[in-house]
């Protein structure tokens, strides 16, 4: 018995056939949630924008504005929970959105597809 045969691996799915067959119901996506928002931060550059509003916050904050400052400070810790809560709808949109994408995350093994029997 080979190892594509025991379930160990599987079969690959190509980008068109997972993009039609998804809506329909005949794949089921496993998305491991450590690497997906690891992923999805690097690939929104989330760091790029969290960081400034931070940054911009705790400046005004100390500066004698400490309600502007403390909402762009919530501003930028939400965000970043947000989308790292969000990261395994993310990755998905992102996946069926763009090959390139798809291509990546699958074959780094960040998501799974798989054909429903």
């Amino acid at each position: 018995m080979t190892d594509a045969a025991s379930g160990d691996f599987a079969e690959y799915v190509a980008y068109e056939d997972f993009r039609s067959g998804l809506p329909a119901g005949r794949f089921r996506v496993i998305v491991d949630p450590k690497l997906a928002r690891r992923y999805v931060s690097q690939r929104l550059m989330l760091i790029v924008v969290v960081l400034p509003l931070l940054g911009v916050g705790i400046a005004l904050a100390l500066t004698g504005r400490p309600w502007t400052g403390g909402l762009l400070i919530a501003a930028g810790v939400l965000l970043n929970r947000i989308v790292m809560w969000q990261s395994g709808r993310i990755l998905l949109h992102l996946a069926l959105n763009d090959a390139k994408t798809y291509e990546q995350v699958t074959t780094s093994g960040v998501m799974e597809v798989r054909r429903v029997a």
